[in-house]
């Protein structure tokens, strides 16, 4: 484990531990206040973020920060990153061998950034940390905590592209997360 950002972030610059290596324009590490007690996680970068090397900077990134503003959550004030780190072809999900090989990275970020919350954006997020016996549908907005962090599954945001229907249940549990941050 890393101690500093600075080392995190020297350690990962060549990253050659998967093959999304290859296809990548830009390592998208994470962005956002590295002391927030609000850390969101989504599966990994779309073609937006991997030409700006920023999480969420796209048309799900915008969708996202419209909501943040509906419900008084900040962007500047949390700390966004991905299961992976590199761009998957096509937007697919990232395999388990990619998810893998990224997890050292991500949980050095987390132990890092210390959250209280993690909002666990779709169903690639939240199997790899909660873990695979976990379904987004039966899960989302449902509280879990572990090791002192509390868990808030919900839907990624691009799913709110697909289905506006969600959008609702995703409004609901970000207002349930600022609550619970207002608590703490």
């Amino acid at each position: 484990m890393y101690q500093t950002w600075e080392e995190l972030e020297e350690s990962i610059k060549d990253c050659q531990k998967c093959k999304l290596y290859k296809m990548r324009q830009n390592i998208v590490f994470g962005t956002g206040n590295k002391n927030a007690k609000l850390m969101f996680i989504g599966e990994g970068p779309g073609a937006d973020e991997d030409r700006q090397g920023e999480p969420f900077v796209g048309r799900a990134g915008k969708l996202m920060n419209m909501a943040f503003e509906m419900v008084e959550i900040k962007r500047e004030e949390v700390y966004i990153a991905n299961i992976v780190k590199c761009r998957p072809p096509g937007n697919r999900n990232p395999e388990d061998d990619e998810a893998n090989a990224c997890m050292d990275y991500l949980r050095n970020q987390v132990m890092l950034v210390k959250p209280k919350i993690i909002v666990l954006l779709g169903s690639v997020a939240l199997k790899n940390i909660l873990g695979k016996e976990y379904g987004i549908t039966s899960a989302r907005g449902k509280w879990v905590e572990r090791k002192g962090i509390k868990y808030m599954p919900t839907w990624h945001p691009a799913a709110l592209l697909r289905d506006e229907s969600k959008k609702i249940d995703f409004i609901k549990d970000l207002m349930s997360v600022q609550e619970e941050l207002e608590r703490i």
